[in-house]
């Protein structure tokens, strides 16, 4: 899932190759990825993109006296941009792609969706708050004005743990299921603390930790192309996504527990004490 560090990559890609730039055509393929009807897909055509937004992991384009269009590539989007868009409309079907947008120029983006689960979304709205999700999304954590006592003060009285805390998108935008795992590798914490039970210590380490890794993961994502971004997440993520291999920092095992729809990754000596944590679903079919 691309989380605030590829998606702010690809606002800055898309500031520079779409603004200013003219659309003179947007074409749906797969029925499920509008969501609005008023105004309708079609008002953005014809205007230029005046700037590029970024709302946790929402994209949004604005265009020049018109409508905001606004994606979320959700878990298995993607935007793809091509110096130059096949000729004639897609045609519908069982691949990916699920919208196409075309500039006055022959250029454009295609934004595809792999996979069963169709979440990928597109807004066409005058306001940008008029999406839910931007409406109730917390504040940036790179935000200039996001300090230490303000992320303190949203811990105060939450009573989940802080694997779910830092993914929720109401108490901190942007952080997704990639990069929560890396904030609290570096922060040396177990993703099962209760982030109200954090010690004044322990909240500045984890907000050190959080700013740390996605301004890191944004420099590294900076002035890469929309095509190698995936790739170069992977290649950044020191724990999330590699089950089996040595924690680069003590050399353990990094270990995973795994839930229905996802899992999380740790190591044990340096987030834990050593310790493995349960994992609910092997436990189950060992039962």
């Amino acid at each position: 899932m691309p989380e605030l560090p590829e998606v702010e990559a690809l606002k800055d890609f898309l500031t520079e190759h779409l603004s200013g730039r003219r659309i003179v055509r947007v074409l749906p393929v797969a029925v499920s990825v509008l969501k609005t009807y008023d105004p309708p897909l079609d008002a953005v055509e014809g205007r230029e993109v005046a700037a590029v937004h970024r709302y946790g992991k929402f994209l949004d384009l604005e265009t020049d006296g018109g409508p905001h269009f606004v994606t979320h590539l959700a878990r298995a989007g993607w935007l793809r941009w091509r110096d130059r868009l096949p000729d004639g409309p897609p045609r519908p079907g069982k691949g990916p792609l699920a919208m196409r947008v075309a500039l006055e120029t022959g250029e454009g983006f295609d934004l595809t969706e792999a996979g069963t689960q169709k979440r990928l979304a597109v807004h066409v709205v005058r306001d940008p708050r008029e999406v839910p999700g931007i409406a109730r999304l917390g504040p940036d954590p790179l935000a200039a004005d996001f300090d230490e006592k303000a992320f303190a003060a949203l811990l105060t009285s939450e009573r989940r743990r802080l694997k779910g805390a830092l993914r929720d998108q109401s108490l901190v935008a942007g952080v997704g299921n990639a990069y929560s795992d890396e904030i609290l590798h570096a922060a040396k914490m177990s993703p099962y603390k209760v982030a109200a039970s954090l010690t004044p210590e322990e909240t500045a380490r984890l907000y050190r930790a959080l700013r740390t890794t996605l301004t890191e993961a944004v420099e590294r994502s900076r002035g890469v192309a929309a095509g190698r971004l995936k790739a170069e997440k992977k290649g950044g993520l020191r724990v999330h996504g590699r089950t089996g291999e040595p924690c680069p920092v003590c050399g353990d095992t990094v270990r995973e527990v795994s839930f229905s729809d996802s899992s999380l990754q740790y190591c044990p000596t340096c987030q834990t004490g050593g310790r493995p944590l349960a994992d609910r679903r092997m436990s189950r079919l060992l039962k």
